[in-house]
């Protein structure tokens, strides 16, 4: 998300940091090349505008060029610019979806990803919010509309309206409602048709459905990628239809982004979800001081602990931490790592939520790294029988040709991979020691007995140089699979290109 703009915003902003002292004109010179670079992320004019002026009001202060540490205050002031541009005047808060059966208005044009996104929401719905949901498609137009709900639907175990031919969409709204109210369903969620353009009778279907649905939330679903078309398409459905937030699909490409960045702004709605891929669990919220930490290169902490929490068996994760702080990681050990690593959207998904560590995802992606690598590791280690899975240091030459053969790989493969677990045993150790060690404060954070991070209170300075400590603590030479050199930092240079 926000790949380009994130890559010239925090380079910009580094070469700030650097300088030991700070003029006007620096400033000046660092604010005209993010408004260049808002302007190639296609964010609309004024509101870049507004953006620097505001920025360059407060760093052009003398407290801030006569300070300690000035770029990092620049820093900070163009964080929280950011910040409020992308929340706007108020918090829209959760969804409201009281009074149940809450009917919830899926709108957008065609193509847009709205059936998909309606599905995502309803699952979202489902797990994290406890709610019992009814999907309907209102897609006459479109012949495979209602079966693709309907086969959304039964993949993520959420119910759909049983699907009637000839009926409009008027009448499948009535038969939702009632549906809805003798079911017992806290909400249901309207995906109506979708057109290439908006037009009169898209307007009037909406319109018709939207009075007699009377829906609670109506949120219209748009391409990131149309770019400022996005922040056009969202002011003619509010003016014509109403709309109460924006949910932007395909934000996972490197595409400019700008739409995210203007559609505060400009249509004063706010945008509730982010689409980050064609996974029914790629939904997020849409949090403007996380997604201004992304922006701006200072990771999301927040969200990792969060998918940490979801993938992590919490009593399993507390004996292993246990036992790396004391040295004891095996290959169980390390094979939970590996496959916690892959449900967590694997390793370029958590480099772009780590400070500093984000900035290499380019190099990583330059490499060609392949999350299939992750597997055959995996592959490697359930090869092994459980008394070797516990005590690697038994495997000699017999074992290991063993272990390869029925894995598919080469006796090097393992060899490697038994010198990543040694040097991995090695850097756990270091991590667990002392009363602070980072795996202690990990697991308070995974288990919630230390609360969620409160962003709000950490200098993300200090957390930006931590986090680059600890890549350059990593091993130098994690072995890799195909043994050919990646060129990549340390800590990343042991894994292997796709083959």
């Amino acid at each position: 998300m926000f790949e380009n703009l994130s890559e010239r915003l925090s380079g910009i902003l580094d070469r700030l940091t650097k300088q030991g002292t700070l003029s006007e004109e620096g400033v000046k010179n660092a604010l005209r090349e993010v408004r260049i670079s808002l302007l190639e992320a296609d964010v609309s004019l004024p509101v870049v505008r507004d953006f620097i002026n505001k920025v360059q009001q407060q760093a052009a202060g003398q407290a801030v060029i006569k300070s300690v540490t000035p770029g990092q205050q620049v820093v900070k002031i163009v964080h929280d610019a950011l910040v409020d541009v992308l929340r706007g005047a108020d918090n829209p808060g959760a969804l409201k979806i009281d009074n149940p059966p809450a009917p919830i208005l899926m709108v957008g044009l065609q193509g847009s990803g709205k059936t998909t996104t309606t599905a995502k929401l309803a699952k979202r719905l489902t797990e994290k919010d406890g709610k019992r949901v009814l999907m309907a498609s209102l897609d006459t137009n479109r012949p495979a509309a209602m079966e693709q709900l309907a086969i959304l639907g039964a993949q993520i175990g959420v119910d759909t309206l049983p699907i009637v031919k000839g009926e409009t969409p008027v009448t499948i709204t009535k038969r939702t409602k009632i549906q809805a109210s003798l079911g017992g369903y806290d909400v249901y969620v309207l995906d109506t048709a979708g057109r290439l353009h908006i037009d009169q009778e898209l307007i009037a279907q909406a319109a018709a459905i939207r009075d007699l649905a009377q829906p609670r939330e109506t949120l219209l679903v748009v391409d990131g990628l149309t770019g400022q078309d996005a922040v056009n398409i969202a002011t003619e459905f509010d003016d014509k239809i109403g709309v109460s937030g924006v949910i932007l699909t395909r934000m996972d490409g490197d595409g400019r982004g700008g739409a995210a960045l203007s559609m505060r702004a400009v249509t004063g709605k706010p945008i509730r979800f982010v689409g980050l891929g064609e996974k029914m669990d790629a939904l997020e919220t849409f949090e403007p001081d996380r997604i201004a930490g992304r922006i701006l290169g200072m990771g999301d902490i927040v969200a990792l602990v969060e998918k940490a929490q979801e993938t992590i068996e919490t009593e399993q994760a507390e004996r292993m931490i246990k036992r790396m702080a004391k040295g004891q990681f095996n290959m169980n050990d390390l094979k939970m790592q590996l496959e916690q690593m892959l449900q967590m959207g694997g390793m370029q998904g958590l480099m772009g939520m780590l400070p500093s560590i984000g900035k290499m995802a380019k190099q990583v992606e330059e490499a060609r790294f392949d999350d299939k690598v992750l597997k055959r590791q995996i592959a490697l280690i359930q090869s092994m029988t459980k008394k070797e899975r516990t005590n690697p240091q038994i495997l000699q030459a017999s074992r290991k040709k063993r272990i390869a053969a029925g894995s598919g790989m080469e006796v090097s493969d393992l060899n490697k991979l038994l010198k990543m677990h040694r040097q991995m045993s090695d850097m756990m150790k270091k991590m667990g020691k002392g009363k602070g060690g980072i795996l202690k404060k990990a697991m308070q954070a995974i288990t919630g007995k230390g609360g969620m991070p409160d962003m709000g209170s950490i200098d993300t300075q200090k957390l930006t140089a931590a986090s680059k400590h600890m890549s350059d603590k990593m091993p130098g030479d994690l072995p890799r699979l195909d043994g050919t050199p990646m060129g990549l930092p340390p800590g990343l240079s042991g894994f292997g290109k796709k083959r």
